[in-house]
């Protein structure tokens, strides 16, 4: 019986900020980082899974990791995938002390998803399968079983969940094959950070055009005026048939969000992402009301299922951007996958950040071939940064993601490069 045995945690940080990779209005120079964890069992099987923070308060997340060691120090994996969601549950719930300290929010559920992914990883290596495959292979009540209804039932019932399951699993090894031949497919953000030139900008969008890509994002809501300049670089650059979305990262007021992107209208955006407060739910409804057609998406800060319930309740968002790590790990990310689907809004998961894109490949596949059964609306995120430093990195291929086969979550990295960037000890932050 496979038993974990130890928890290692690891503060891992890139200095992505001396090229300005990741920068955006509200994260100026982001340091991509990981709060990097492994699962050690008495087989030998490793689980890894990691959260995404940028830079300086990774080290809180570590010490949260830390935290919560006891509460899965000792377990056998067969006490935990027998009941997962139980396991869920209790993992968020049984020390109160700890559950303090969000409940289910901030540093602690980001801790929280680190581990609950890394038992996820492990689970699907002991089953001989990628994650997404591991999840398609389940009966609609085997899968519900390994989630946490609680806060939500009044939007969905497990048996609300079984059903939508049920409804499209005739489908689903025809949207396998159909994966396995053409791939899940993507946009770039690598061409539209805010730090870069105009003259990067401009180079990277014809090097992107030129791979294959087709779906452009670029950052906005810093002076209104540099904003319309690169819009009007990329429409130039990648053309009008060619779909454009927009990031704010927080920026503006609801009034203010309102009136410049009024002004950015004439770039024919598809989105504008994040435009005001994350946690400002009436406030996104005001916005996509008044904004229609521009859709609005949301979701990469959104901490919890509960948030994202009240979102979808509020008519307040077109495109559901989950984000695979600040969520409280897979076994919630599944329950907003439900959620989205119940409501017919489609989910864009969050990719821009280390590990973020290995995580969500995953989670869209699974969603396509179990879930929404459907790719209209749906496109999933990618950010051409340190995937390089992963085992089994995501593949691109003309701007669409490859269908990962090696066994686990895609999460685990390069011995070498945890050393060498390992905060702040490492080769990478000796200069």
């Amino acid at each position: 019986m496979t038993t974990i045995t130890t928890l290692n945690v690891q503060d891992i940080r890139f200095p992505t900020s001396r090229s300005l990779d990741g920068s955006d209005a509200m994260n100026a120079a982001p340091d991509y980082s990981a709060t990097y964890v492994t699962l050690a069992t008495d087989d030998g099987i490793e689980g890894h899974g990691l959260t995404f923070t940028i830079g300086r308060g990774n080290e809180i997340c570590v010490a949260a990791v830390e935290s919560l060691k006891p509460l899965i120090e000792g377990r056998s994996l067969a006490s935990i995938t027998d009941n997962m969601g139980q396991f869920w549950r209790d993992f968020t719930t049984s020390d109160s002390q700890l559950r303090w300290l969000g409940p289910d929010k901030g540093v602690i559920h980001l801790a929280t998803a680190a581990i609950v992914n890394a038992v996820w990883d492990l689970w699907a290596k002991a089953e001989g399968k990628p994650v997404w495959k591991l999840l398609v292979d389940m009966s609609p009540e085997q899968l519900v079983k390994c989630l946490d209804f609680r806060f939500v039932s009044d939007a969905l019932t497990p048996q609300e969940a079984i059903a939508l399951l049920k409804r499209n699993e005739a489908g689903k090894a025809a949207r396998e094959k159909e994966m396995r031949k053409h791939g899940y497919p993507a946009y770039t953000t690598s061409a539209g950070w805010l730090g870069y030139s105009e003259d990067k900008i401009r180079r990277l969008a014809r090097e992107a055009l030129a791979e294959g890509w087709t779906h452009f994002k670029q950052k906005v809501g810093g002076n209104l005026e540099e904003d319309r300049r690169r819009a009007q670089i990329l429409r130039e650059e990648i053309g009008w048939d060619n779909p454009l979305m927009m990031d704010a990262n927080q920026m503006w007021d609801v009034d203010e969000a309102i009136a410049n992107m009024r002004q950015l209208a004439e770039f024919d955006p598809l989105w504008i992402e994040e435009p005001t407060s994350p946690d400002d739910i009436l406030g996104h409804a005001e916005i996509r009301e008044r904004l229609h057609p521009i859709g609005v998406a949301t979701g990469e800060h959104c901490h919890n299922r509960v948030m994202f319930k009240q979102l979808l309740q509020a008519g307040a968002i077109d495109y559901c951007q989950l984000d695979s790590a600040r969520l409280g790990g897979l076994n919630e990310v599944i329950v907003v996958l439900l959620l989205a689907a119940k409501f017919d809004i489609p989910v864009c998961p969050h990719g821009g950040g280390v590990g973020l894109c290995e995580y969500t490949q995953h989670i869209s596949l699974f969603d396509y071939i179990a879930v929404s059964a459907s790719l209209d609306g749906r496109i999933l995120e990618y950010v051409d940064h340190l995937h390089e430093h992963f085992l089994d990195p995501v593949v691109i291929r003309q701007g669409r993601y490859q269908v990962p086969e090696a066994p686990g979550y895609s999460i685990a990295m390069h011995d070498d490069s945890l050393a060498d960037h390992r905060y702040p000890d490492g080769k990478a932050w000796q200069l």
